[in-house]
């Protein structure tokens, strides 16, 4: 991966985060942490799954799995918090 592979991949997942943290409302942890747990969580989700290839857009599928990623992170990150 180039500089620029690397830098687009951080820009969707800082969006992929700030999304996430607007539909999980009350589990985020600020601006700053769901940027990164965005970031953490799209490189999760496209390890695992790959793109989801359910939109005509290769950087909009990559958003919707990064977000998707970032979602299940936020939600298991405050399960962990609650338990402990």
């Amino acid at each position: 991966m180039n500089i620029t592979g690397l830098l687009i991949a951080l820009a969707i997942g800082a969006v992929s985060g700030f999304l996430a943290g607007k539909i999980v409302k009350g589990h985020g942890f600020g601006l700053l942490g769901n940027v990164i747990v965005g970031i953490v969580g799209a490189l999760v989700f496209g390890a695992l799954f790959g793109s989801l290839n359910l939109l005509n857009s290769e950087i909009l599928n990559e958003i919707a799995g990064g977000t998707i990623g970032a979602i299940l992170l936020i939600l298991l990150i405050g399960l962990v918090k609650k338990v402990v």
